[in-house]
């Protein structure tokens, strides 16, 4: 499924693939999520749709340019009413760089089952294992 439409309440994050890894970010905070792992992202603006939400974000997060919006998994609900939705994008061009996390590393099937992930991002495990076993 692709993501053209735009919403206010969504939350996007993007799964970046490149050579069997999968890339995931760690957060700086809040305090309860510091030290955290995540798939990059952020929330989308009003009337912006989820690619046009991750192309933004990623671009600010991580010095990237990517492009697509295939969802994965389901929708996680979160406080006031917004939704989580995680999309597979493709990386185009530059190479992805902390400029709002504390660092980022690639992981294959094997290290995402041991990474210490953000509970919301763990409703997305059984897939991002199988696309990183494809």
């Amino acid at each position: 499924m692709s993501a053209t439409t735009g919403r206010s309440d969504e939350v996007v994050a993007g799964a970046i693939f490149r050579d069997g890894r999968l890339l995931l970010a760690q957060r700086v905070g809040p305090p309860e999520l510091a030290g955290l792992w995540e798939l990059p992202g952020g929330k989308a603006e009003p009337g912006e749709s989820a690619e046009a939400a991750l192309r933004r974000e990623l671009r600010e997060e991580l010095g990237v340019e990517v492009a697509g919006a295939q969802r994965v998994g389901a929708g996680v609900p979160l406080a006031g009413g917004r939704v989580l939705r995680a999309y597979r994008v493709e990386l185009v061009s530059g190479e992805p760089r902390p400029l709002e996390h504390a660092a980022l590393c690639w992981v294959d099937a094997d290290e995402l089952e041991r990474i210490d992930l953000v509970p919301n991002d763990r409703v997305w495990l059984p897939e991002l294992r199988a696309r990183l076993r494809d």
